[in-house]
């Protein structure tokens, strides 16, 4: 999930300033790469980021 994701990004990055010698493995592991993915803002006119109102033809 995100918000376990995330602290485990923040304990990559904290062990690797405690200790540099982890940076090759944990980066090997994936463990520093912050995941770039984030919610995609709501746009005027939409309910949601790409949800539009219900279509009447009449």
């Amino acid at each position: 999930t995100g918000q376990a994701g995330a602290i485990r990004h923040a304990l990559a990055r904290a062990l690797v300033r405690m200790n540099p010698e982890f940076k090759v493995a944990l980066r090997k592991a994936g463990y520093l790469t912050r995941d770039p993915r984030m919610k995609e803002r709501k746009k005027p006119g939409l309910k949601r980021a790409r949800k539009a109102p219900q279509y009447t033809k009449r």
